[in-house]
């Protein structure tokens, strides 16, 4: 029996609108903004923009200044790091689970999934194939059956929403991205254990090392390696 899906209240529709604001960069880096131009902008209240502003300040894309408005943060590749870095931790054990455990409708969902990303791809939809990434990593881990982990890997996805939807096309096509995701849905399919979390550890630092690369294109070739490098204690 299916369930019925809620509606998304102000403050969600508010979160998600702000969002993708800041990942488009119509918010800009560093400018402060008050709860009521952004209402007007959005069509809603003050309220609902405030507590959209706490969830933003939560996964660290802005800061609540008391009385002043709302500040967009700049990415800071420290945090970039640490949230890739419990990706690993997390993600890649929870691939094997998947694999270990996945059933014939999950692996039927897993397809259905993933034949939409093949969809989002070949549009060359950036913002498609962005929330279809999304979806096929909540997937895996719903399949895995750890919500714990689940709500905290949202937590760190979105830290880096803002710069990860950058990855397309600034470094890579919506084709790539799609691609890159081909030998983890295969392993969990076939229900390869070490197969899926060799894929997921590779896809992460694929996309890490892409991130990376385009975060610090200005700060210089010893720069960019050394933060590259962070990672390797957690390459197979």
């Amino acid at each position: 029996m299916e369930s019925i899906s809620r509606p998304p209240s102000l403050s969600e529709l508010a979160t998600e609108r702000l969002r993708r604001a800041i990942m488009t960069g119509q918010l800009e880096v560093g400018e402060r903004y008050s709860a009521t131009e952004l209402g007007e902008e959005i069509g809603v209240s003050r309220t609902p923009i405030r507590e959209a502003a706490q969830e933003l300040a939560r996964i660290g894309m802005v800061e609540v200044e008391r009385n002043r408005g709302i500040r967009i943060l700049p990415t800071s590749i420290d945090s970039l790091l640490e949230g890739f870095e419990v990706r690993l931790m997390l993600e890649v054990p929870l691939a094997r689970r998947a694999a270990m455990v996945r059933s014939e409708a999950d692996i039927e969902r897993l397809r259905e999934c993933y034949e939409r990303f093949r969809e989002a791809a070949e549009a060359e939809d950036a913002d498609a194939t962005l929330r279809v990434d999304r979806d096929l990593h909540t997937l895996l881990l719903r399949i895995a059956g750890n919500a714990r982990a689940s709500r905290l890997l949202h937590d760190q996805r979105s830290m880096v929403l803002r710069t990860g939807v950058g990855t397309v096309p600034r470094s890579r096509t919506a084709r790539e991205c799609y691609e890159d995701h081909a030998d983890l849905v295969r392993a969990v399919v076939d229900g390869d254990a070490e197969a899926a979390g060799r894929a997921m550890n590779r896809h992460i630092l694929n996309t890490a090392d892409l991130l990376i690369r385009q975060e610090t294109a200005e700060d210089g070739e010893f720069a960019r390696e050394g933060a590259i490098r962070r990672l390797d204690w957690l390459r197979e």
